[in-house]
């Protein structure tokens, strides 16, 4: 012990004077670690699926919020179907995560019921497919309270799940409902591409005091997206309405929402390397629709094409060349407007057959291609 004493007493000098560096914030603290060459660098992204991004999002709104509460099929002991509640019934039990019977009408109903009466349900479908036996519920009890009781009941409600086409489950599960549920007033939509989309919207939606549908996409959920640190905020939220520019360019506007903004970012990818820039525009929103956005595009390109996953008639597509040709960005445009879609037909359950039914990248390219003629 006292030869260790002695080499301490030795050493003493030479060890650097303990200073307490203040907080990273304050000035101090920028001063002392750059006196001393430090750098505190902020948290960098991370990467997450859309599955834990919606997780995340419901857990933080169910703890927020006492009156946020998830009900549907299997969403509580099963964890979802697709795991996107997966652990929050063991967190918050049996009165804020509820399994229901298989009757959409029956739980959407108790859902709409409960948004009258003060609480802030989130209502999941399997798959919005099933919505169809439901909608009475979406539309006339939800969507048109507000208006027929002259703004004195509101009918803060989530109806959420997967939408559009996924893997071999044919015509009955394969439709999207983006237009469907797009042409109703009193309904926000929104639909989601990435993880912070996810996160952000579904969180924007659960706080507004209006029903929201947000339609997701399965084949998206296993997807890992980059989540920025602003995004890995409790607080953070998507603007219901504003569409975003996910890529720039110069040459023509691609205008899509859901999975097939990811179609759209390989196809201006692929184009780059032939020296045309594509800009890409998630519109995330599909009611209130932010058409200024796909303005201001256009008159930088003077090009436009518009990627869905739904039918041709009365699609999204057709809702955006329409408020184009009416508005001022018309007289912008170099060439015709163009829609991508999928084939007007049922989806067939053979492999080769509905991936023909679905815009490929391989369309896009020929798309622009035409429209640019190139």
């Amino acid at each position: 012990m006292a030869v260790a004493s002695a080499l301490l007493r030795q050493l003493a000098p030479l060890r650097p004077r303990l200073t307490r560096i203040p907080p990273h914030g304050c000035a101090g603290g920028r001063l002392l670690q750059h006196r001393r060459g430090l750098r505190l660098s902020a948290p960098a992204a991370i990467q997450v699926t859309v599955r834990d991004a919606l997780n995340q999002a419901l857990d933080e709104e169910l703890e927020r919020d006492e009156r946020v509460f998830l009900l549907g099929e299997e969403v509580a002991q099963y964890d979802g179907a697709y795991k996107i509640s997966r652990g929050l019934w063991k967190k918050y039990g049996d009165k804020r995560v509820i399994d229901t019977p298989i009757s959409e009408m029956g739980f959407a109903g108790i859902a709409v019921g409960a948004a009258m009466a003060g609480l802030r349900p989130v209502c999941e479908f399997m798959t919005f497919n099933f919505s169809m036996q439901a909608i009475d519920q979406v539309i006339n009890s939800a969507a048109k309270t507000c208006y027929m009781s002259a703004g004195l009941i509101a009918v803060p409600i989530v109806f959420r799940g997967p939408n559009g086409a996924s893997a071999g489950v044919a015509a009955q599960h394969s439709q999207c409902f983006a237009a469907w549920y797009g042409h109703c007033p009193g309904l926000k939509v929104v639909s989601p591409w990435s993880a912070e989309d996810a996160k952000g919207l579904l969180k924007a939606a659960i706080r507004d005091d209006n029903p929201v549908v947000m339609l997701e996409n399965e084949l998206l959920y296993g997807v890992p997206f980059e989540l920025s640190e602003q995004a890995q905020s409790k607080d953070f939220i998507i603007p219901i309405g504003k569409a975003k520019i996910e890529r720039q360019g110069t040459h023509i506007t691609l205008v899509s929402h859901s999975r097939l903004v990811g179609h759209c970012m390989e196809t201006a990818s692929v184009l780059a390397k032939e020296g045309v820039e594509c800009e890409v525009i998630n519109m995330r929103t599909i009611r209130p629709m932010d058409i200024e956005a796909v303005e201001a595009s256009i008159v930088k390109t003077n090009h436009l094409i518009t990627v869905e996953g739904g039918w041709p008639q009365f699609g999204v597509g057709a809702e955006i060349c329409a408020r184009i040709m009416e508005g001022p960005a018309f007289n912008y445009l170099d060439a015709p407007a163009v829609r991508v879609t999928s084939t007007d037909v049922p989806m067939p359950y053979a492999k080769n057959l509905e991936d023909n039914s679905m815009p490929q990248v391989k369309d896009i390219i020929f798309a622009v291609k035409k429209v640019l003629n190139i």
